[in-house]
């Protein structure tokens, strides 16, 4: 009886493979990593919080272009990170699975650098083009996103949803504070918003993904404590978000005209929350609770900057 020989990788095969997956890699690839779509509705609320603040008076197109540009390369860092935390799970979900770094696209140091070169870049954007209290309030969403949120509750925790919030409240803040330099009642108030707003926006999602996280071991709310709590957790975050938002007003930093339309906005999200509780089809709501999400942060920034241009166009006219 002749044995079969098995075939011994040489040494120089990892080398190849190496090579091979890195000619692979496109500039697209380096782009897609940073999660361009996130980057860029938090850039959008960057710009809303900017406008709030600067107004007519005090806009200053320099200043903006320093704070989007470190807003958006710190940001892009921070995820570029992430790709590269996650190389570990990512695989094992269908919407995370094709991404540069678990398809071998890029090299999990090359993401790692490329990561850490961004959020470098952006923090001296922020210091030196804006002020130094915007650079360090980017650091702490950065810090907050990669340590707290991706190295640990992500993996760890039902609590991921919501302390993770606070990296994706930040970018209002940063336009508010490019413009004032403090941390005020106003600036706290858009962080309040943001932060309010993605409890439900990221429930909505998870529990049509439900599957994909329970086979990743990602401790999602639906997926730890079930429908019931969060759907109970949806209505509690939609209902704290009517007063947030009515915060602006209150500051005077919105007028009547942001009132009535954050008033409206918040009333349909508790109402499709409160839906949730009388529906038999989970699929279909979830998709319209997360759908709505979208829609409500993205009209309620265009109403902030609204705001700003009738009230200030009223002002102009009355002079």
């Amino acid at each position: 009886m002749v044995e079969r020989s098995v075939p011994q990788q040489s040494a120089a095969e990892p080398i190849l493979e190496s090579i091979e997956a890195a000619s692979r890699a496109t500039w697209r690839d380096f782009v897609e990593v940073t999660k361009p779509g996130i980057n860029k509705s938090n850039l959008f609320a960057t710009f809303a919080g900017y406008l709030l603040a600067a107004r007519f008076a005090l806009f200053d197109w320099s200043t903006l272009v320093f704070t989007l540009l470190g807003t958006a390369l710190v940001i892009a860092g921070g995820c570029a990170i992430n790709n590269y935390y996650d190389r570990d799970i990512d695989p094992l979900m269908e919407r995370t699975k094709s991404r540069p770094v678990p398809d071998g696209r890029l090299k999990p140091k090359t993401v790692l650098w490329y990561g850490t070169l961004l959020t470098v870049l952006g923090t001296l954007a922020l210091a030196f083009g804006v002020n130094l209290l915007s650079a360090a309030l980017a650091l702490v969403g950065f810090g907050v996103y990669v340590f707290i949120y991706t190295m640990w509750l992500k993996r760890t925790s039902t609590w991921n949803t919501v302390i993770g919030g606070v990296c994706g409240s930040v970018p209002p803040m940063l336009g508010w504070v490019a413009v004032t330099n403090s941390l005020d009642l106003n600036a706290w108030a858009l962080f309040l918003i943001l932060f309010m707003w993605q409890p439900p926006h990221f429930y909505a999602l998870a529990i049509l993904k439900e599957d994909d996280y329970r086979r990743a071991g990602i401790p999602m709310l639906p997926v730890v404590k079930g429908l019931k709590e969060t759907k109970k957790q949806t209505l509690i975050f939609t209902l704290l978000l009517i007063p947030s938002s009515v915060l602006l007003f209150v500051t005077g930093a919105g007028s009547w005209f942001y009132l009535i339309c954050s008033l409206v906005l918040g009333g349909v999200y508790v109402a499709l929350a409160v839906k949730g509780f009388y529906t038999d089809d989970q699929v279909k709501w979830s998709k319209q609770m997360f759908f709505y999400s979208l829609i409500y942060l993205t009209t309620i920034l265009l109403v902030m900057m609204l705001d700003v241009v009738i009230t200030e166009g009223i002002a102009m006219l009355t002079k």
